[in-house]
């Protein structure tokens, strides 16, 4: 973490930031920390609404006793794959678990689904994501099953007849036409008050201007999606200055 990690203090002052109403980079102004920072340390202990600063710096006390823990020592300790910097990997974990809990998904869901994006192979099992993870299994039981539902897992046999949970690139494809259809779903909902509430009164007005834009945005997203999809399976080539570049180009 940025500036070494938060202390007791500045919890307490996240905690009447928040309870003032604050967004999340003029509390990390006042505290001199970086926003994304204090926006991850709220989203992974409860949210803006249910952060609690004691229980918040005990979490992370365990956390680091866990991770102490789980720490391989001594001529066991594997070199870090293809010579990546751990800190950095975890870092960055969190970076992308954060972004994913504040696009809606619950903070194990997002854990498991971070997991499973940064590993090389695309998929782990069960035992694999309780070791990362260091959670229960049922816990991660429950992840996988939500995931799962909302299409962005799916689950394969190894050949060693284990379960392995996959995360593949048409998922996010799927995603957005889920989001099209939801938003197509929604427009037609709006209309249909249009015609219960009256096309002359100001709600129905309302409703018919959500109603063309939600109609608008999800027709643009289907029409996105479908030009777009061949990337999710185009292979990129690295540049001499780490710059990815498309094998079409």
């Amino acid at each position: 973490m940025p500036g070494g990690r938060l202390t007791q203090q500045e919890r307490q002052q996240i905690a009447l930031g928040l309870a003032d109403g604050l967004a999340y980079a003029e509390i990390a102004r006042r505290l001199d920390r970086p926003t994304s920072t204090v926006t991850r340390e709220v989203m992974r202990n409860g949210g803006p609404t249910a952060y609690r600063p004691d229980l918040a710096h005990r979490a992370t006390e365990r956390r680091a006793r866990q991770r102490r823990r789980a720490a391989p020592r001594g001529p066991q300790a594997l070199p870090p794959a293809h010579g990546r910097d751990p800190e950095a990997v975890r870092e960055y974990e969190e970076r992308f678990t954060t972004l994913l809990m504040q696009s809606g998904l619950p903070r194990m869901m997002a854990g498991v689904l971070t997991c499973l994006y940064t590993t090389d192979a695309g998929s782990l099992t069960a035992s694999e994501l309780v070791q990362r993870l260091q959670v229960s299994p049922a816990s991660i039981s429950k992840a996988i099953a939500f995931l799962e539902s909302q299409g962005l897992v799916r689950r394969e046999r190894d050949d060693r007849r284990r379960e392995r949970y996959v995360v593949d690139d048409d998922v996010w494809y799927q995603s957005m036409i889920a989001a099209a259809q939801s938003n197509a779903q929604l427009a037609e909902t709006a209309r249909q008050g249009v015609g219960i509430l009256g096309p002359d009164t100001p709600a129905a007005a309302r409703l018919e201007n959500i109603a063309r834009f939600v109609g608008f945005v999800g027709e643009s997203i289907l029409r996105a999606a479908e030009q777009a999809r061949e990337i999710l399976y185009t292979k990129s080539e690295t540049t001499s200055d780490g710059a990815a570049t498309s094998d079409r180009a």
